[in-house]
């Protein structure tokens, strides 16, 4: 199955990110100036301190007392082989509870693995519940924002041999059921823009989703609100294209 992966905001200011990370672990003992970063690396000075400000925040780099930056304590728990998954976990959570609260609603983490859409996490909270999964995630890739992201991310067999898998139910009024539709809305996706669902998997709900691209792995961080707060889902999924970069910085270290 070949990938139809595009870069993405995300995708570059985690690229940038590594880069720093990569100079700052090269001086683990000694450190590295900003000075010396912006040298190394070539980013812009704005750009440079917006990164710095990110990787503190996360604990991938910490400030010594000369001002100088080495490796922080989540690097070194990513980077042990001994709890790496469990460490990921706990890092992404962090991600998707700070996403939560800064587009107030549910965000979703998903993959598509082996050929079928796995949500593997996601935050929730009393005053932003989660959408009701009434029908399989794994079923339902036609009508969903997570789906279409997904989907959006194959080449065209892979979309095909996806649909010939999962029959595409009408589950609302809403809902694409013709595959040669959803084929040409697929394809008519530019990467940069979310993916949206307008009470196509659920009435009431609405949903939103952006590709993270982690090397060959195919994935989306998404969105629900209910559909009382549809005014706000552009605005909330541009808030979740731009704080994307830290979920996939995990991804990739």
């Amino acid at each position: 199955m070949a990938l139809k992966h595009e870069p993405t905001v995300p995708y570059h200011s985690a690229q940038d990110a590594l880069r720093v990370l990569e100079t700052v672990a090269a001086r683990h003992t000694t450190g590295v100036t900003d000075a010396e970063l912006a040298s190394r690396t070539g980013l812009g000075t704005e750009r440079l301190t917006a990164l710095l400000r990110m990787l503190r925040r996360e604990g991938y780099v910490e400030q010594i007392a000369d001002g100088a930056y080495v490796s922080g304590a989540a690097l070194g728990r990513l980077g042990s082989a001994h709890d790496r998954d469990e460490a990921l976990r706990a890092q992404l959570q962090r991600n998707l509870d700070r996403l939560r609260d800064s587009v107030g609603a549910a965000v979703y983490m998903s993959r598509y693995v082996d050929g079928e859409i796995h949500v593997s996490q996601w935050a929730d909270s009393p005053t932003t519940p989660a959408v009701n999964e009434w029908v399989d995630f794994r079923s339902s890739a036609h009508a969903s924002a997570i789906g279409k992201s997904l989907l959006g991310q194959l080449d065209l067999n892979g979309r095909r041999d996806h649909l010939s898998r999962h029959r595409m139910a009408r589950l609302t009024s809403r809902t694409i059921t013709n595959e040669r539709a959803l084929l040409s809305r697929l394809d008519a996706q530019a990467p940069t823009v979310p993916v949206l669902d307008l009470q196509e998997y659920a009435v009431g709900t609405v949903c939103a989703a952006v590709p993270i691209t982690a090397g060959s792995a195919v994935g989306c961080l998404a969105l629900s609100l209910p559909v009382s707060h549809a005014h706000r889902l552009r605005e909330a999924a541009d808030t979740l294209n731009r704080g994307a970069a830290p979920v996939l910085l995990s991804l990739a270290i």
